[in-house]
C-alpha cells in the first residue's frame, strides 16, 4: 500500500514506525530537512522538502498513485487543505487529517465530503475520553475498551500488598470472585503472555481481561478501595483540558482548571461555565497547594511540558492524591517512567495512532479486517477486536481443537450481550466479537491470521 504521510512530527513519525512495520512504501513530506532526513534514517521511506498544502508538492509525491494521505502536521487548516488538493487530484484516494480546534468538529463531520475527508482524528478528544473513563474507576491504570463496552482490557500495577503479589495464575480464581484472564505481563521492560504457573511479582505491570460488568467486583476483590470521584484539579488549560473538562461538567464533578496564561482563562471561563478557571503558575507547587490539591480526588497534569507533568504529578502523589494522571507527549523511555510515581500515562499521539492503523489494514483487508485496534504493554502486545462474519471457517469449533498461531491468545468471547472468558470448549459463530491479543512478530491483518 502507498502511504503519503504530511508532518513529521510526533504523530508522523510514530505512524512511520508502525506502518513501515506494516510493510507498507512511504513517503513523508514535511517543510523541515532536518526532519525529513532523521525520518529517511531510521526508517524506509521516500522523504519530500516543502508544503504539503501545495499542489506542486503532491504531485512530486506521486499523489496520483497513493492509496491512502495521513495529514498530521500540528496546523489544522493545512491538514484540511492537504486533503482537499490531493483527493481533488486523486478522487480514489482515502484521506486523514488531524483535527484538533473543537471550533471544527461539528463543521468537520457536516462537510466531509466537501473536504474530501475519509475519516478525522483528534488526539487531544481521545486523550480526554480515555481520562474520563480513568476516573470512572480510579483502581485501573489504564482501560480499553472492545464489544460496544461489553469488554475491556484493564492494567494494574503489583505493589508489595498486592492480594496479587507472588501468587500464580492457577491460584487467581481463588482470590478474584469472577472470570478473567492475565492476557499479557510486562516485566522488567519486557512483556509477557503468562501460563497458568506463571507467578506474579511485585513491580509487575499485568493487563487483565474481564467482562466490562464485572470490573467493580475485579477491584472489590483485589481489596483496592475507589471511591467516587468528587473534585479533580486539571493543570494546563491546552485542548485536552477543554475537552475533560467539559465531559466532567456533564458528569456533575467539581472541577478546578489552572493555567499560567491569563487570556487562555478568561476564554476558557466562557467555554466552560461550570468549571472554576484559576490563573496561577502549575509550576509553582504553593500555588497548588492554595487552589486546593490535597482536597481533591484527582489530578490530571496536562501543561504543554512533560518534564513540568511528571513533577506535577510526583508531588501530587507525594501529598497523598488518590489518583494521579499524566499527560506524555512522549514515553520512549518507559524504563525510567515505570520506577516513577506518575499514576496512569496517557500519551495521546498513541491513541490516534491505533485508530490509524485499524483503518490502514482494513483498507488492505475489505472482508475480517480488526474492528479496533489497541497498543498495549507499552506497544510491545497488540490487542485487536475481529468480528466473526462468513469470511470464517472455524465457526462452532471448540477452541481446544483449534490450533492458533504462536504467541496468539483469544482473550474473551462476546455473543450479543454476553460475554465469556473462554475456555477450551467454547465456540463462536457468526455475529461474535474475538478479542485477540498477540504478542508475536507477525501482523493480524484480518480474522484468519489468528489460526496456523
Amino acid at each position: 500500500m502507498n502511504i503519503i504521510i504530511a508532518g513529521g512530527g510526533r504523530v508522523g513519525s510514530t505512524l512511520a514506525r508502525q506502518l513501515s512495520a506494516e510493510g507498507c512504501d512511504l513517503t513523508l513530506i514535511d517543510s523541515d530537512d532536518r526532519v525529513l532526513r532523521s525520518s529517511m534514517e531510521r526508517y524506509d521511506m521516500i522523504g519530500i522538502l516543502g508544503n504539503c498544502a501545495s499542489m506542486e508538492v503532491l504531485e512530486q509525491a506521486h499523489v496520483d498513485d497513493a492509496d491512502l494521505l495521513i495529514a498530521a502536521t500540528d496546523a489544522d487548516e493545512v491538514n484540511l487543505l492537504c486533503c482537499t488538493i490531493a483527493h481533488a487530484l486523486n478522487p480514489k484516494l482515502h484521506t486523514i487529517a488531524r483535527i484538533r480546534n473543537p471550533e471544527y468538529g461539528q463543521q468537520i463531520y457536516q462537510l466531509r465530503d466537501v473536504f474530501g475527508l475519509s475519516m478525522a482524528i483528534n488526539p487531544e478528544k481521545q486523550a480526554a475520553t480515555e481520562i474520563d473513563r480513568l476516573l470512572k474507576y480510579p483502581g485501573f491504570l489504564r482501560r480499553d475498551v472492545f464489544a460496544r463496552g461489553r469488554t475491556e482490557i484493564v492494567e494494574l500495577r503489583i505493589d508489595a500488598t498486592s492480594k496479587l503479589c507472588n501468587v500464580s495464575l492457577f491460584q487467581l480464581s481463588s482470590i478474584i470472585k469472577c472470570r478473567v484472564l492475565v492476557c499479557a505481563v510486562l516485566r522488567d521492560g519486557t512483556a509477557l503472555v503468562p501460563r497458568g504457573d506463571f507467578i506474579l511479582k511485585e513491580g509487575d505491570r499485568i493487563f487483565v481481561t474481564a467482562p466490562s460488568r464485572d470490573l467493580t467486583t475485579l477491584l472489590r476483590s483485589l481489596g483496592i478501595i475507589t471511591r467516587r470521584i468528587r473534585k479533580v484539579m486539571l493543570c494546563g488549560g491546552g485542548h485536552v483540558s477543554h475537552y475533560l473538562a467539559a465531559l466532567l461538567e456533564e458528569r456533575g464533578i467539581e472541577t478546578k482548571l489552572i493555567d499560567s496564561d491569563l487570556e487562555r482563562c478568561q476564554e476558557l471561563t466562557e467555554l466552560l461555565p461550570d468549571t472554576a478557571i484559576a490563573h496561577g503558575d502549575c509550576s509553582d507547587l504553593e500555588v497548588l497547594e492554595s487552589e486546593g490539591l490535597s482536597d481533591r480526588d484527582a489530578l490530571v497534569a496536562l501543561t504543554g511540558s512533560d518534564e513540568l507533568n511528571m513533577i506535577i504529578s510526583l508531588y501530587a502523589t507525594s501529598k497523598g492524591v488518590p489518583q494521579v494522571i499524566t499527560r506524555l507527549a512522549d514515553t520512549t523511555n518507559r524504563g525510567i517512567l515505570d520506577a516513577l510515581k506518575l499514576g496512569s500515562v496517557i500519551c495521546p499521539k498513541e491513541l490516534c495512532c491505533n485508530d490509524i492503523v485499524r483503518y490502514v489494514r482494513a483498507m488492505q483487508n475489505q472482508t475480517g479486517a480488526a474492528i479496533s485496534v489497541h497498543a498495549i504493554a507499552d506497544g510491545q502486545v497488540e490487542a485487536m477486536e475481529f468480528l466473526v462474519d462468513d469470511s470464517c471457517d472455524h465457526c462452532g469449533i471448540p477452541l481446544r481443537s483449534l490450533k492458533t498461531r504462536p504467541n496468539v491468545l483469544i482473550a474473551s468471547i462476546t455473543h450479543g450481550a454476553r460475554t465469556e472468558i473462554p475456555n477450551g470448549d467454547s465456540v463462536f459463530h457468526k455475529g461474535d466479537t474475538l478479542v485477540v491479543v498477540t504478542s508475536g512478530r507477525g501482523v493480524l491483518k484480518q480474522m484468519s491470521d489468528i489460526f496456523d
